[in-house]
This record gives C-alpha cells, sequence and structure tokens, in this order.
C-alpha cells in the first residue's frame, strides 16, 4: 500500500484527488491550515485516511507539522492563496503570503520529507494556466505559478533519484468555483468545446506520480485552450 500525502487535500481539487487515490487502495494524509478540519474531511473520506494540520504561510512550522510521517511514496501539494491582486491595488501584505505560500511552503514540504520518501517516491506541484495567460488580479499566481515551473526543475536535481513534476490545470468547469456557471465562456475556446474536469485532474496526477519516466516536467491541463 502506497502513502500519499495531499498538502491542501481538505476542499476543492486537493479532497477529489485525495479521495480518488484512497479509492485506489493508498493510505492517504490530507492536510489543512485546522487541526478539527483535517480530521474530519479525512474521517469522511475514509478508510485509512488521515488529517494533519499544515500552514504553508508560516514555513518555519511546517517541518514539526510533518513530523509524524515515517515514510512516504507519493506527495502532491496544492494549497495557495488565491487573494485577487493587482498592480493598480497591490496588497503587499497579501502577495507576500501568496509567494510564501506556493514558493516558500512547496519547497519546504520536499525539503522536510525528501529524506523520508521511498525508493519510487514522486512529488506533483500545483500551477495553474496563469503562468501563461493573465487575467484580471492574477499579477502574483501569474508570478507564483511561473515559479513553480522553474521550482520543480532544481528540485528534480536536488532530490534525485526521486521525480517532481508541476501540473498546471487551466479552468476546472466542475469545480464549486465554476460549476454552476451556465454556459462557461472559457469552454468554447477549447478545441475540445469542453473544460476539464476534476477526474482529469486526478487523472493528470496519478500519471506523474506514477510514470517512471516523467520527470522535471510542466503538464499543462486545459483541453486546448493554450493554442487558441
Amino acid at each position: 500500500m502506497a502513502t500519499s500525502l495531499v498538502v491542501g487535500g481538505s476542499s476543492g481539487l486537493g479532497r477529489f484527488i485525495a479521495e480518488h487515490l484512497a479509492e485506489q487502495g493508498d493510505d492517504v494524509i490530507i492536510t489543512s491550515r485546522n487541526t478539527k478540519r483535517a480530521q474530519e474531511v479525512a474521517a469522511e473520506i475514509g478508510g485509512t485516511t488521515r488529517g494533519l494540520a499544515v500552514t504553508l504561510a508560516q514555513p518555519a512550522t511546517i517541518a514539526a507539522a510533518l513530523a509524524g510521517i515515517d515514510e512516504v511514496d507519493n506527495v502532491v501539494v496544492t494549497a495557495f492563496a488565491p487573494t485577487p491582486i493587482t498592480l493598480n491595488d497591490f496588497d503587499i501584505t497579501a502577495a507576500i503570503a501568496a509567494i510564501t505560500v506556493k514558493l516558500v511552503g512547496y519547497t519546504e514540504v520536499v525539503r522536510c520529507l525528501h529524506g523520508r520518501m521511498s525508493e519510487q517516491a514522486a512529488v506533483v506541484l500545483f500551477g495553474g494556466l496563469a503562468k501563461d495567460l493573465p487575467y484580471p488580479g492574477s499579477t502574483m499566481v501569474t508570478t507564483h505559478n511561473g515559479g513553480i515551473s522553474a521550482l520543480v526543475k532544481t528540485l528534480a536535481v536536488e532530490i534525485a533519484p526521486h521525480r517532481v513534476n508541476a501540473l498546471h490545470p487551466g479552468v476546472v468547469g466542475d469545480r464549486p468555483r465554476w460549476r454552476d456557471v451556465p454556459d462557461h465562456p472559457a469552454a468554447g475556446r477549447t478545441p475540445t468545446k469542453r473544460l476539464v474536469t476534476m477526474a482529469d485532474v486526478a487523472d493528470a496526477t496519478v500519471f506523474l506520480l506514477r510514470n517512471p519516466g516523467v520527470n522535471a516536467h510542466d503538464l499543462i491541463l486545459d483541453g486546448g485552450m493554450s493554442i487558441t
């Protein structure tokens, strides 16, 4: 049985991925910023799933928060700080938090667990299509998602032979944020005429975790939107 850690696994895409891994028989660990929330969601997912409190915005606390993990096979980091930020209305506190979570926090998770990764362990870090296609308010999102692309390259060298890849989803149509939006305009921009689904994202995550030939790679999952 593989042990899979999903940082940010108490809600949204992270929870869906955690559920998918649990259904495949993995021993899943999910995190939330709140212990009670993490444990409640872990109980809802069921099986051997357990919950931990991890706050990526406070990187100095991450090592202690992950101390109870003895060995890990799969590490998936999905958490982010989604506050809209523009240059004209620049919130320095929110900007620092966003960059800290995605770049410092993600790096610290990998650093802390590196010595406890099994022989075939792999890491998937989540970015997003905003790295290539900015939108209003994406100043820091675009910046840190671009940083994820660079981060996986250096981490793949530093923790070799363990693999590190990045997954960059586009608009995920059945996420709670979008599923009630009728005829989402982004659907018409994809050659497939459909939006990416959470099942697509989970499947892509498993591919990056399991396929030993894929390393230091940016996988864009957007239905081809980026070419239109």
